[in-house]
């Protein structure tokens, strides 16, 4: 069903602090920064409702704490605001570490991330699907050893999803998935089990919209995101087009309005907001 989101990121400036795990699998966090942001992470789901977005994704390391008294306090803020968290967006790791035991950490963190999206009240997490950057070579993009691996480990942690009740989503995100094959590549080696977030700010060039046309029908997540080179100037051709591309593939997922540029992020969600709408009322 459409629908509209946002991601904690587009927020990112009003939310203030970013805050990293004290250790391995550690339940408290740091913030990166002393002063607190204008709003709590537990405020935005009745801010969000109140502005008509029903539906949100939360970055992990906008997460203050994910002991159960926090994870407690947050589900009641969703549920108080009538909000779905629809994904926990697992923004650290690499499954395509070459080092093995460097690579085992890295999926491990992950794993403790989906548990988090499980206690939480998250229906999907999305996870990297590597940070290796390969180039592309003659032959079936399945055939490479850093797309058969990242695949494996995708596999892997939807099945450690499923068990808590977590859909895992991967992205054309990194260096790995930056073209439309070895996206396609991965989901078709995953067989079904992982799903995708586009994103149609994460291609540019000249093949952009080739790209994004590649991976958009096999979405179940977008990430809207409207580009604004000034404050206030958002590039409506470029996002048009992108929205194009969604209507063509008949995308009835959420959209996630997601901005990431100079000027005010409230008024910058607004008119992403405005725009959207218009498209999927």
């Amino acid at each position: 069903m459409s629908r509209l989101s946002t991601s904690s990121w587009t927020l990112h400036r009003v939310l203030g602090p970013m805050y990293k795990q004290d250790a391995h699998r550690s339940a408290t966090m740091s913030p990166n920064v002393d002063e607190a942001g204008e709003i709590a992470l537990l405020e935005l789901p009745a801010m969000l409702a109140e502005r008509g977005i029903g539906t949100l994704e939360v970055c992990h390391f906008h997460f203050p704490s994910v002991d159960d008294a926090y994870i407690a306090e947050f589900r009641a803020a969703l549920a108080d605001a009538d909000v779905e968290l629809y994904s926990l967006l697992v923004d650290t790791a690499d499954i395509t570490r070459e080092d093995a035991a460097e690579r085992e950490r890295d999926i491990d963190t992950v794993r403790f991330w989906l548990e988090i999206a499980g206690k939480v009240g998250a229906s999907h997490a999305r996870v990297i699907a590597g940070d290796a950057d390969i180039e592309a070579r003659n032959g079936d993009a399945k055939d490479h050893p850093a797309i058969r691996l990242s695949a494996e480990n995708l596999s892997a942690l939807a099945k450690a999803g499923a068990d808590v009740g977590v859909q895992v989503n991967t992205e054309n995100f990194r260096a790995l998935t930056k073209r439309a094959s070895h996206v396609l590549a991965i989901l078709d080696l995953c067989e079904g089990d992982v799903g995708l977030c586009a994103d149609f700010g994460n291609y540019g060039g000249e093949a952009k919209y080739d790209e994004l046309a590649a991976i958009v029908p096999h979405a179940n997540v977008l990430h809207a995101k409207a580009n604004y080179p000034a404050a206030g100037e958002m590039e409506r051709a470029d996002f048009d087009r992108c929205l194009d591309l969604a209507r063509d593939a008949e995308f009835d997922g959420p959209y996630s309005l997601i901005f990431d540029g100079p000027g005010s992020e409230w008024d910058s969600l607004a008119e992403i907001q405005q725009v959207v709408e218009a498209r999927i009322a």
